[in-house]
């Protein structure tokens, strides 16, 4: 008697234990991954643009790159997802749009943000989140490690844009 109910017992645990994990996988509907880059202006640019960077000066154009999957890795566009919101640590929203890149003559498609660094906004680490939508209302965010140098840095120092080629 004690078996049977021991083996009841571990049997609603394992189904039950499955039916959570089936629930966490059948969750996650949208993969997202991007980076951080130093972007160009109208006014040119302060450094290489489109290269990885986490340190910025103010004045600088801070550009988030994402791309979203779905769970068979196919990629979203602006037809397949509402779009993304980059959110920076002190609540500040940036709403991310979808395109070519380089502008001109894109060699690749994704989803990019960008910000503007105020002048006189504090130095120091500033976290963010990227949260996705697709058409159906699912929301994934993702954000970087807990590490503050995945975040964005603000730097002292004074910027000076040079004016960038056309691409």
């Amino acid at each position: 008697m004690k078996t049977a109910t021991f083996s009841a017992i571990a049997f609603s645990v394992t189904v039950l234990g499955l039916a959570n994990i089936a629930q966490a996988q059948e969750a996650q509907k949208l993969f997202l991954d991007g980076d951080i880059v130093r972007g160009n202006t109208a006014m040119g640019a302060t450094g290489p643009i489109c290269v990885l960077n986490s340190q910025f000066k103010r004045g600088e154009n801070v550009v988030f790159r994402v791309r979203v999957r779905t769970p068979t890795g196919q990629f979203l566009n602006d037809k397949g997802l509402k779009g993304i919101v980059v959110e920076l640590s002190d609540g500040r929203k940036l709403q991310g749009r979808y395109g070519g890149h380089p502008p001109r003559t894109p060699t690749d498609f994704f989803w990019t943000a960008a910000w503007m660094i105020p002048e006189g906004f504090p130095t120091g680490t500033l976290g963010y989140k990227v949260t996705a939508t697709d058409m159906q209302g699912n929301t994934q965010t993702w954000e970087p490690m807990r590490e503050y140098r995945s975040w964005v840095v603000v730097i002292p120092g004074t910027v000076e844009y040079v004016k960038q080629p056309a691409q």
